[in-house]
């Protein structure tokens, strides 16, 4: 049986990873947030990653999948990323890394697939940039790159967010000339769980097949929400639309893992 390790395992995206695996493979998670839930639970190791190193751990458990959901300071995380690297390179075991859509934000004509040139404007982008080229450099079958587009789910940070602005009367910041597509976090288990299985190396765009702007995907949501007219900010950034899109191409997965903008907005309402 694989033994996965989930860095970050506490987060918003690690502990949905959890939930799903558990129950199919040995799966350990790091924690940083202080619970009761994450404390008492013999599989999950605290983390900090600001003043320990990730090696001890990684020596004593021996995973043979780690998979890096990890958020903090950007150092910090590629001193914990470059630890994990010497570790895979060293040992029977693959790094799922959880990337972003933002290694493109640079590029604004067009949507973004699998193997174009990362470029990033942002601090956030050039981080990710950093840790994605040390994984090209190593063999194929070592790690598996999943950029993501903006997540949503029904207790997605980004949904409680719109819910708390609307309800204190606060105003939505809406992008009318920005183009994007999304993910929901369920698909993404599934996803992540499909790829371990199957052993899938390389890059991967786990984001809707389709495309919205920002201003409407953000409308909609609040309207299956309940929210029929949400006050709104327009910021218009550009006269021209601009992309902000990772579509899949090169490593489409099986048709019931891929998801649609409204997917991911129905996905937003818990049934």
């Amino acid at each position: 049986m694989k033994k996965i390790l989930i860095v970050g395992a506490s987060g918003f995206i690690g502990n949905a990873l959890y939930k799903e695996l558990c129950s199919y493979f040995d799966t350990y998670g790091t924690y940083f947030t202080q619970t009761a839930a994450f404390r008492d639970n013999k599989k999950f190791f605290e983390f900090d990653q600001d003043t320990e190193n990730i090696e001890i751990l990684l020596e004593n458990l021996k995973p043979t999948v780690i998979i890096s959901a990890i958020r903090g300071n950007f150092n910090s995380q590629v001193h914990t990323h470059f630890a994990i690297i010497d570790y895979i390179l060293k040992n029977d075991c693959k790094l799922i890394f959880i990337s972003s859509a933002n290694v493109f934000d640079a590029f604004t004509n067009y949507p973004s697939y699998e193997y174009d040139k990362t470029l990033s404007q942002s601090v956030y982008g050039r981080f990710k940039i950093k840790i994605e080229n040390a994984l090209l450099r190593l063999p194929n079958h070592k790690y598996a790159i999943l950029r993501l587009p903006m997540v949503f789910g029904a207790n997605s940070p980004r949904i409680i967010e719109i819910k708390n602005k609307i309800e204190y009367g606060q105003a939505l910041e809406v992008f009318p000339n920005v183009v994007v597509n999304a993910t929901e976090i369920g698909k993404i288990t599934q996803q992540v769980h499909y790829i371990i299985n199957r052993k899938k190396q390389g890059v991967f765009h786990l984001g809707s097949n389709d495309l919205t702007h920002q201003h409407d995907l953000i409308t909609d949501i609040a309207e299956i929400l309940g929210f029929k007219n949400p006050l709104l900010k327009q910021v218009f950034d550009s006269n021209y639309d601009r992309f902000l899109a990772v579509l899949p191409k090169d490593n489409l997965l099986p048709k019931n893992l891929q998801v649609s903008i409204q997917d991911v907005i129905k996905a937003t309402v818990i049934k």
